[in-house]
């Protein structure tokens, strides 16, 4: 399994983090990609992909951090991206949910970030949040080489919409455990598996049985089998598949 989506950067892991990735190795998961949300994290995601071979990352800020952005910020990017476990731009995208009053502001940053990932070809990790339309209308707007959904919230409706893109992916995590996820379960059941990724987006959004926690890529497994569960299939498919899908689109 990879988790194509994991903040193991953040501080609720430093202490003992040797033990926590054994724990992660043991659970099935192979590899994490480590998000950048600005770019002060930056560095501190590639020092952890240089010292660990399982790991890799991603550049990008976070539209709810859009005032980290300075006037160095995209040089940063272009110059991270060139790094050889940079696999990705993100995670960038818009959310409309806690920044309302920055919409524009979002919008100028998300598009002058699609603009790198279109000059360099890498995939992009999208955020969106009660954005759905205005994220789509954007993306459609550039040349780009893979879009994957972080954290997928849209209903199936939307899911095949962005699925008619033959480079568009739906990333799943935690929430689809949760037994209110009523349209995540059925996005789930329902699109090709050669287009689902898998995700914890730790320490965020641990799923059941461990709700309310703190997220780790070892629960990766959980999001595996509820997905196997949805669509009646055996859990080692689910892992087999979303893994290829993964070393597809990043290329390791």
């Amino acid at each position: 399994m990879i988790d194509t989506h994991s903040h193991i950067d953040s501080d609720e892991y430093k202490e003992n983090f040797d033990i926590f990735l054994s724990e992660i190795i043991n659970s099935g998961v192979e590899k994490v990609i480590i998000p950048g949300v600005e770019p002060g994290t930056f560095s501190r995601i590639t020092d952890y992909c240089e010292k660990y071979d399982m790991l890799y990352g991603a550049v990008g800020i976070h539209p709810e951090e859009t005032d980290k952005c300075k006037n160095d910020s995209f040089d940063k990017i272009y110059e991270y991206v060139k790094h050889k476990k940079i696999v990705a731009i993100g995670e960038i995208g818009l959310d409309y949910h806690y920044c309302k009053d920055t919409k524009e502001e979002q919008k100028k940053l998300f598009e002058k970030q699609l603009e790198i990932a279109q000059d360099e070809q890498m995939p992009v990790l999208i955020h969106d949040r009660e954005a759905h339309e205005d994220t789509y209308e954007i993306l459609n707007k550039y040349n780009l080489q893979t879009v994957v959904f972080h954290c997928f919230s849209g209903d199936l409706k939307f899911a095949e919409k962005c699925l008619d893109h033959d480079n568009y992916y739906i990333a799943i995590g935690g929430i689809v455990t949760f037994k209110k996820a009523v349209d995540l379960k059925e996005t789930a059941k329902n699109i090709p598996l050669n287009r689902i990724l898998l995700e914890t987006d730790a320490p965020y959004l641990a799923p059941v049985p461990y709700r309310g926690k703190l997220n780790t890529p070892a629960y990766l497994q959980y999001i595996a089998q509820e997905i196997a569960n949805l669509r009646q299939i055996d859990v080692n498919i689910v892992k087999e598949q979303t893994t290829e899908n993964a070393k597809r689109i990043f290329k390791f």
